[in-house]
């Protein structure tokens, strides 16, 4: 019945009457007030009960003045009264009628109560069920009623203390499940409070819900009050112990997880409060260390640890880190650590007990764990939690072995059945006084140190004991062998929590992924590896801490069942590492397993050297290291076996225990139920388990079984009963584990195959250099896991045999004789197995069973040559019927020749081939007839006997004759069996898989012979590569008509193509070592005495019958698609002939070239061979030309060749009549080719000077370039300006080219003579081609001009400056006057003489330029210019020159060019395009007229003369052709000009006058011109010249009949540069004269200056006439400056110079007047 009912509220109001009433009754006497209050209340309940419907709202409306009465009551401090008043009280809030206003009222009135120590258990009560009823009590009064309950807790009565401690814990409850309702009330209505981060104000917080406020402001004080502060909100607390305020938090924080998670308010208290306070609590457990108080010398006393609060603390870290490690990641790091510190060996026991119980509660929630892995382990820079948390474990457990227990422990390493008295620490044992016998008890025994073994706790749940004790306030005393039980339970739990949860994640995604499979196939993206990732992470993380840990217990375990825990944990840890596909990890437990079940100290190697790396760690914990603890051997065990070690060299005995026999069991159970995740430590679990075989005897039987047996030798094996009955079972477990093997997955049982090879592997090692007997346990076991595996031996086949054949080898015999058992058994199981589909319809895996078969014949040995054979007959006689495909493996085994083998074999196994050939080809399957030819081809390429090679080679000529004779029948067949092997492809929907396919069938078998033949033209033996060759170009020849025209194209690119590419790679590499005789008496050739002469004759063959192949079946090939590519290709090889540095071979490439350049049209089989008979083509070719033709009958062939085109519906084809094949690609092509071999063939050598260099000879240079005009007439349509730069590039580079001195005297004309040649006349032949071509060509043909002048310009350089070859040293040979002497000089290479072919092109230049010097090109192309400055390094050189006769032919086609160019240059004036031409010029004149060199001592004076008059031409020139038309030319020339005449025409040996500075006042243009000469050197005076440099000079400077303005500029030039020298010939005149005293000065000097004052006499007539304007003022001031300086010429003593200065100083007397008043420009 609900407390809203009718009948409810009825009784309610009932009841309240009732109470008041006896309150009334009660008060009458003593409190009239009360009475009266109690009346006025009935009546007030009847009025509302009257008055409302809802009778409890109304209620509690009037809550206040209803309770009013009782309250009163209350306040007597009558104990009857006060008890009646508070029932009533709490039935009015058992229906929830009390308002808050009401509420207050209550409380305070409880408040007063309490002061005064009234009914303190029913206050309690009372406060309980205001609390719990409603939820109107908020803010202070809930406060106030929460501080009351707590100071009832500390009052003196024991009754109301519990009962206070309990209310309290209720209230606080009550607090925060309203905060959780609510939460609940409000979930969605609003947003979430935003985040507050810190919060000053203690007081309120402003953002939270009521409800949530008093949870806040209450917890916020529970911490306030542990840290001993005072509270903010709970006024009024009296006294707070620290142990229930923790067990407040402790409780608040495991209840309402959820509260703390959902606001950040609470979340920020947690971190800036309780964590804090924690750590704060935590260190004095932190500092201290056993030990350590009691000492002196410590100036601060150490706070010592107290057991209640360190105890509750731990509680209150396990529910943070349970709860709250997301939100305090950096806290739980610093919890987590401190709980590792805790464990440390130097805290107190009862410490370490209450931590180790904590870890263990840690080690219980797996998923916890997992988080720490992923906030901290898997954090780059944060401390590695849960792997410190494992290590620690590891450590405390060492440490309790390692560390005397210092503790309440005194008798660790006694035993209890020995102590007498047993000590305090036994007796809390749970077996302690188990009597002075036996001791049966479960304990843990390391070298000396014994330690009991407790249930503490069910597996899986961490019941702690010590952390319960609420109770207790001194730490207790800790039994021994506690800790180490819960540390060992922990461990447990941990290994098998972790393994579970991950295991149950795998097994989850790995059903989802299958579900994704089904749902849908096609591969979906991978998932996100995180979780992968953290799995990998624990493990990683912990086990190196577990596997220390375990090792160390499974080492001192005494109890059997123990023993298995461990053994089971470090199983579960091996078998997840191998699903995570850890390795190092899972081989590391493996290799515990191995270990423990092993003698102790037994070396085995793989164990050891898998576990150095292991046993190298150290653990570093709280600053104490722990070693990895190596097993001590001297446990208690019972030994149950003694045994012989199985290593190379015998030694004593070993010793089985039982505990071993227990981990060899383990052994066998991880790898029955755990073999797919093995992987490679198949290795580490199969070879202790073959040391264990062998140590307990065990040896093989038939079929690979190991059956009980003796020892062959030593001591025999002994065993005690216990194992005797233990073998049979141990031996089948064994079978079992192989014949398992069939349910593994193929991965898995590969890796068990290569464990057992390995392990194989070992034994052989082993069983070398001794005839012992070897351990065969890997090679029956291999035998075995074959044999159950028979269904797919496919997929293990190999491997399998591939070890067995190494086997097989081995030189223990044996063990050889058990590897060919092996494979032989296993050979003949797999040919009768029933497989499916069986062996007939599945040729591959027939083929697979018999490869090993064929393997066998690379072994040496003669006894297993034997067993391979007698399995070879038994095959043939069960299984031979159905050999079919084998053939080719039969005949393997007959070719299956070495060149090790020794002659005798090799001729039997020849004598066999030779039956095949001559009885058996028509019996076996067509398809073998190209492994008959293969098998042939390898007889032909051994090289124990030449003569069965070349033997060989005529039996591939009879086999190509066999398949000429049964051509039909052979196709026939062959198609048929096409056919079916199409079909097969088809339906696997792969491509036929035969060698030159698409061919037809039959002319692939050709096709393999003809590669088998090209295989033999390039064998090592040049007899074998001779003969081979000829055949194969024979056998093209003869029978090359059967093959349909698109296998043709196989043949070109399969057969001669590649044929072409390996002779080119062997002659390349060829060795140039010399070969002293060819083997016996026979001497050879010195053409042919090294290798790569012997090379080179190959290559020439080759490229020879490739070519003529080209050329006679020419129109056949190019029907086919891609002759151009094939054209391209023999061109390429053409080419690398061309350029390979062996001048037989270079010079038959091109011989090779011209003779596919030769055909202009194809010819056609019709055409009469005539033709090719003048080319050399053999005669076999000849027949089968003539025998092609339509309507003649094939040689031999009773017309197959038709009937073959027939089947394959191809007719002979013809070109139709008066097609013709475009050919110009080809040509182009070929010019590519020419231009490729030229490029590289003249390119000079990078390397320097002392470097090794090939040089192309000149017969090779000569043949290239003469190629050129006939392969130009095909291009001549095309030939491009780029096509001429190219071949300007190879002219000049094939030019350049030195010659060795051995054959210069054959090449080099005598010195005398001036012959060009072969080489040089050929080159400027195709330059000669070329320039007719463009000369009856079209217009734009004729931009091709200045190309050839630049290459003739470059050829003209060479008479001054030969061209370089790379970095050559090279003597020149140039002029005989001076150079004879150097023909003897010891240089290897000799430049050519140049000079002669230089001055030929020259006169070619300048008769080239006689036809073309009008022509566009020519003139916008600046040719003049170019050979202006090319002329002019001869002219510049002049008697420098290496030839005398170069700088004359210079001058006179300068002359002849200029007589030609400069009208035309005139014509072109305005268009500039000549402008650069000019200064190009003067720099010619001038190098030329006042040339640097000397000429030569005995030059005769007739000879200078005629030197003279050659200047005197050029002189003649200038004025002829330049300065009458100065006014087309510019202004800078005619004053370079004007300056060298005028230094032509005053002679000058002083080195004083060097300047010739102009006033540059006068003229601008001046200023250009600053020129330094040197004084000349030339002592001899050019008299002549210097009279016909002035004549022309004055000849423009008297010019008084001015037409142009321009001549009047000239005259004013002439003038100016006149009176300068004049100027400076008398200042040094008079100088030297002064300066020479007595002595008469030079006659040279003399003639001089009276030639100047001539000069100046003239000059002066000549400006008298001259009209005034045409003179410039500036030449009057030049000429009055004149005066002074003739008047110091006065003192001179020579009569001649007297009278001629006479003349001169006359006519200035005209300058003579009166001063004008202002003078300008010389007029007044």
């Amino acid at each position: 019945m609900s407390t809203s009912s009718p009948e409810a509220v009825k009784k309610l109001l009932e009841n309240m009457q009732a109470d008041l009433r006896s309150l009334s009754m009660e008060c009458k006497k003593k409190f009239p007030p009360v009475k009266e209050a109690a009346e006025s209340g009935i009546v007030k309940i009847k009025t509302i009960a009257a008055r409302n419907t809802d009778i409890l709202a109304a209620l509690k409306e009037n809550s206040s003045e209803v309770v009013q009465p009782f309250l009163m009551g209350c306040g007597t401090k009558e104990p009857k009264i006060t008890q009646l008043c508070l029932a009533a009280i709490q039935r009015l809030m058992s229906h929830e009628v009390v308002s808050e206003a009401a509420a207050g009222n209550i409380i305070n009135m409880l408040w007063q109560l309490m002061e005064n120590g009234l009914e303190e258990l029913k206050l309690l009560q009372t406060v309980l069920v205001l609390l719990t009823t409603n939820t109107i009590v908020h803010d202070e009064v809930l406060s106030k009623a929460i501080v009351l309950c707590f100071r009832l807790h500390f009052t003196k009565d024991n009754i109301t203390n519990n009962t206070a401690a309990a209310t309290v814990r209720q209230v606080v409850t009550v607090v925060f499940e309203r905060m959780v309702a609510e939460d609940d009330r409000f979930k969605g209505l609003a947003d979430e409070p935003p985040a507050v981060q810190g919060n000053s104000n203690r007081r309120s917080v402003s953002t939270l819900r009521p409800s949530a406020k008093d949870a806040y402001m209450l917890f916020q004080d529970l911490c306030q009050l542990v840290n001993a502060d005072a509270p903010y909100w709970l006024v009024g607390m009296t006294e707070m112990t620290r142990t229930f305020g923790l067990e407040l938090l402790e409780s608040v924080l495991n209840d309402f997880p959820q509260v703390f998670l959902q606001h950040q308010e609470f979340s920020f208290l947690l971190k800036e409060r309780v964590c804090p306070l924690v750590i704060k609590l935590f260190s004095p457990n932190i500092k201290f260390r056993q030990g350590s108080c009691s000492s002196a010398a410590s100036p601060v006393p150490v706070e010592k640890p107290y057991f209640p609060i360190c105890m509750r603390l731990l509680r209150v870290v396990s529910v943070l880190i349970k709860h709250f490690y997301s939100l305090l990641v950096t806290e739980c790091e610093i919890f987590l650590s401190l709980l590792v510190k805790f464990l440390d060996g130097e805290k107190p026991q009862w410490l370490r007990a209450v931590a180790v119980e904590s870890v263990h509660r840690l080690c219980v929630q797996p998923h916890l764990l997992r988080s720490f892995c992923q906030s901290y382990d898997m954090k780059q820079h944060s401390t590695k939690v849960f792997r410190d948390i494992v290590n620690a474990l590891g450590s405390f457990i060492q440490s309790l072995f390692i560390l005397p227990s210092t503790g309440n422990t005194s008798s660790t390493s006694t035993p209890p059945g020995v102590s007498a008295s047993g000590s305090q620490g036994s007796a809390q044992g749970p077996g302690a006084g188990a009597g002075a016998g036996l001791n049966t008890q479960a304990a843990f025994e390391y070298r000396g140190t014994w330690i009991p073994l407790m249930t503490v706790s069910v597996q899986g749940s961490a019941k702690a004991t010590y952390l319960e004790m609420l109770d207790k306030v001194e730490p207790p005393s800790i039994p021994e062998g506690y800790a180490m039980s819960v540390a060992f339970s922990a461990l447990l739990d941990l290994v098998r929590g972790i393994t579970m949860m991950i295991e149950r994640e795998l097994a989850k995604q790995e059903q989802e992924e299958a579900m994704r499979e089904e749902a849908e196939p096609v591969s979906s993206p991978p998932q996100e590896p995180m979780a992968h990732e953290v799995w990998e992470e624990m493990v990683n993380a912990c086990w190196c801490g577990l596997l220390a840990a375990l090792s160390l217990l499974l080492d001192a375990s005494t109890d059997e069942a123990a023993t298995e825990n461990i053994l089971k944990a470090e199983l579960c840890v091996a078998s997840l590492c191998g699903r995570l596909g850890l390795v190092t990890p899972r081989d590391a437990f493996i290799t515990a397993i191995c270990k423990a079940s092993l003698p102790p100290h037994y070396a085995l190697t793989i164990l050891s050297s898998n576990t150095t790396n292991l046993a190298n760690k150290v653990y570093s914990i709280q600053g104490q290291s722990v070693q990895m603890v190596s097993p001590s051997s001297e446990s208690h065990q019972q030994v149950v076996a003694v045994g012989q070690p199985l290593t190379a060299q015998p030694q004593g005995t070993v010793v089985l225990t039982a505990k071993n026999i227990q981990c060899m069991r383990t052994l066998l159970n991880l790898a029955h139920c755990h073999g797919v995740y093995l992987g490679t430590s198949w290795q580490l679990v199969l070879a202790t388990l073959q040391h264990l075989v062998w140590i307990l005897g065990l040896k093989p039987a038939v079929g690979g079984v190991l059956k009980p047996g003796r020892a062959v030798e030593g001591p025999s094996t002994v065993l005690t009963t216990a194992v005797m009955t233990d073998l049979p079972v141990i031996s089948n477990i064994l079978s079992r584990l192989f014949e398992s093997s069939q349910y593994l997955d193929d991965v898995s049982l590969h890796h068990l195959i290569n464990a057992l090879c390995s392990l194989s592997m070992e034994a052989m090692e082993m069983a070398y250099g001794n005839n012992k007997e070897p351990s065969l346990f890997a090679v029956a076991k291999l035998l075995e896991t074959g044999l159950v595996n028979m269904d797919r031996i496919e997929i293990l086949w190999r491997p399998l045999t591939a070890h067995l054949l190494e086997v097989c080898q081995h030189p223990n015999t044996r063990m050889r004789e058990w590897g060919a058992e092996a494979i032989t058994s296993l050979i003949k199981a797999g040919l009768s197995y029933k497989h499916e589909p069986p062996l007939s319809q599945n040729q591959r895996l027939q083929l697979l069973l018999l490869n090993p078969l064929k393997e066998l014949s690379n072994v040496l040995h003669a006894d297993i040559r034997q067993k391979q054979l007698e399995c070879v007959l038994q095959i043939l006689q069960n299984q031979g019927d159905s050999l079919g495909p084998g053939w080719p493996l039969v005949l393997g085994v007959i070719g299956a020749i070495r060149n090790d083998q020794g002659e005798s074999l090799i001729r039997t196994a020849f004598q066999c081939l030779q039956l095949v050939v001559t009885d058996f080809l028509p019996t076996m399957p067509c398809m073998c007839l190209q492994v008959v030819v293969d098998v042939a081809g390898s007889f032909g390429l051994q090289n124990q006997e030449l003569n069965i090679s070349l033997t060989s080679i005529g039996l591939l000529w009879n086999i190509s004759d066999y398949f000429f004779q049964r051509g039909e029948a052979i196709t026939e067949e062959l198609e048929k069996e096409e056919a079916v092997l199409l079909k097969q492809a088809q339906d696997k929907g792969e491509p036929l898989n035969r060698p030159f396919h698409p061919a037809p069938p039959f002319d692939c078998l050709w096709l393999c012979l003809y590669a088998k033949l090209g295989e033999l033209c390039v064998d090592p033996r040049p007899a074998v590569r001779k003969s081979a060759g000829q055949t194969m170009f024979s056998t093209i020849a003869a029978h090359g008509t059967l093959l349909q025209p698109p296998t043709w194209n196989i043949v070109v690119w399969k057969v001669l193509f590649h044929l072409l590419n390996c002779v080119r790679k062997s002659s390349t590499t060829a060795d140039k070592e010399k070969i002293e005789s060819g083997g016996g008496n026979i001497l050879i050739h010195h053409s042919r005495d090294t290798a790569e002469k012997q090379w080179a004759e190959t290559w020439v063959l080759t490229l020879a019958g490739v070519a003529r192949i080209f050329n006679t079946r020419r129109y056949l090939l190019q029907q086919l698609g891609d002759f151009f590519k094939a054209w391209e290709v023999l061109l390429d090889h053409i080419q690398s002939a061309a350029l390979s540095k062996n001048n037989e071979v270079s010079l038959a490439a091109l011989k090779s070239f011209q003779e596919i350049l030769q055909l202009v049209t194809p010819i056609k089989d019709t055409d009469k061979p005539d033709g090719l008979a003048a080319m050399d083509v053999s005669s076999v070719l000849m027949e089968s030309l003539q025998g092609s033709g339509p309507g003649r009958p094939l040689i031999r062939s009773d017309s197959l060749a038709e009937r073959l085109a027939q089947r394959y519906g191809v007719q002979p084809s013809l070109p139709p009549p008066g097609e013709e094949i475009d050919d110009s690609a080809l040509w182009w092509s070929a010019w590519n080719t020419w231009y490729r071999v030229g490029t590289e063939c003249t390119r000079p050598p990078s390397g320097g000077p002392d470097k090794l260099v090939f040089v192309p000879s000149q017969p090779f240079l000569t043949a290239l370039i003469q190629i050129f005009p006939a392969l130009y007439q095909h291009i001549a349509g095309g030939f491009s300006m780029e096509d001429l730069k190219k071949l300007g590039v190879i002219l000049y580079g094939a030019v350049s080219v030195p010659i060795s001195s051995d054959s210069s005297p054959f090449i080099l004309p005598s010195y005398t003579e001036a012959v060009l040649t072969s080489l040089q006349e050929a080159v400027l032949t195709a330059l000669d081609v070329l320039q007719k071509a463009i000369c009856v060509g079209s217009e734009n043909l004729q931009v091709m001009y200045p190309a050839i002048f630049e290459q003739l310009l470059l050829f003209v350089e060479f008479s001054c400056k030969p061209p370089q070859y790379g970095k050559m040293e090279t003597k020149h040979v140039a002029n005989a006057k001076y150079n004879q002497i150097q023909l003897f000089a010891p240089a290897e290479w000799v430049a050519l003489n140049y000079v002669p072919f230089a001055e030929r092109s020259l006169e070619v230049l300048v008769d080239l330029y006689h036809k073309t010097a009008c022509h566009k090109a020519v003139i916008t192309e600046k040719v003049l210019q170019n050979i202006i400055k090319t002329v002019r390094i001869p002219l510049g050189l002049k008697y420098a020159c290496p030839a005398e006769s170069t700088w004359k032919l210079a001058v006179s086609s300068l002359l002849k060019v200029l007589s030609i160019g400069l009208p035309v240059a005139r014509q072109q004036a305005s268009s500039g395009k000549f402008d650069t031409m000019w200064p190009e010029l003067a720099n010619a004149f001038e190098d030329f007229l006042f040339t640097k060199s000397t000429p030569p001592d005995n030059l005769s004076i007739q000879e200078f003369q005629r030197n003279e008059a050659v200047d005197v031409e050029v002189v003649q020139l200038i004025s002829t052709e330049i300065l009458p038309f100065a006014n087309f030319i510019p202004k800078e020339f005619v004053g370079r000009i004007m300056s060298m005449l005028n230094r032509g025409s005053i002679h000058s040996q002083s080195s004083s006058f060097t300047d010739l500075e102009v006033n540059a006042h006068c003229y601008d243009w001046v200023t250009v011109l600053h020129i330094k000469i040197k004084a000349e050197m030339d002592i001899r005076m050019r008299e002549e010249f210097s009279k016909v440099c002035f004549e022309t000079l004055l000849q423009f400077s008297f010019s008084n009949k001015v037409s142009t303005p321009q001549e009047g500029y000239i005259s004013r030039m002439a003038l100016s540069v006149l009176l300068q020298r004049a100027q400076d010939v008398l200042r040094r005149f008079v100088e030297d004269e002064r300066l020479s005293g007595r002595c008469p000065l030079p006659r040279q000097q003399v003639t001089e200056i009276i030639f100047v004052l001539k000069a100046i006499s003239t000059l002066m007539d000549s400006l008298k006439k001259t009209q005034p304007e045409n003179v410039d003022g500036n030449v009057w001031a030049q000429v009055i400056a004149l005066y002074p300086t003739l008047v110091e010429c006065i003192t001179c003593s020579s009569p001649e110079v007297s009278s001629a200065l006479r003349d001169a100083l006359g006519p200035f007397k005209d300058f003579m007047q009166p001063p004008v008043s202002k003078v300008q420009n010389g007029e007044s």
